[in-house]
């Protein structure tokens, strides 16, 4: 059989009070620095933390996932900002039970309200609502996880042909 690499890449869409919150760090970061040249040199401090802060919050805002299919094997990967990567999972699809969209019932048993069995979840989504995104429930050190993530058709199809019988779509 055949070995391909397949990388999917998801941006996480932003939260809805993120930008007013970086304009008003803006705001007050301006507003301290310029009292602090008319009044004061204590409000200097403050407005050069608040720009320090600012550059911490843009940072860590901007997430994005990146998901690498390598035979067997899927590395998710996790990069703030666009520049710090860090490796999240290394998996191996033979200890995995299920990949299945959310609401299919052959991964009902491991929802949040409802379900049975209560796992580690870990959410790689993009948060989009046009996007589908899939619940994988697989093993990682010994341990069941629950990972929810936004699979692209062709990794779908790869791991549909890797691991058949355990990828449920209707």
């Amino acid at each position: 059989m055949y070995s391909s690499k397949i990388t999917v890449q998801v941006k996480r869409k932003k939260k809805a009070g993120a930008g007013l919150f970086k304009g008003l760090m803006v705001f007050f970061g301006v507003l301290f620095v310029l009292m602090g040249i008319m009044f004061s040199r204590g409000f200097m401090l403050s407005g050069f933390l608040l720009v320090v802060l600012y550059f911490i919050f843009d940072t860590f805002s901007k997430k994005e996932y990146e998901y690498t299919l390598d035979g067997m094997e899927l590395r998710i990967s996790v990069i703030w900002g666009g520049h710090y990567r860090r490796e999240a999972h290394v998996l191996n699809l033979q200890e995995m039970e299920v990949v299945a969209p959310n609401w299919h019932g052959s991964v009902a048993r491991y929802r949040k309200n409802g379900g049975t069995e209560k796992l580690h979840k870990y959410d790689y989504t993009s948060y989009d609502d046009d996007i589908p995104y899939y619940t994988m429930i697989i093993k990682e050190d010994g341990r069941k996880i629950k990972l929810l993530l936004d699979l692209s058709e062709e990794m779908l199809d790869q791991i549909r042909r890797l691991c058949p019988g355990r990828v449920k779509l209707a």
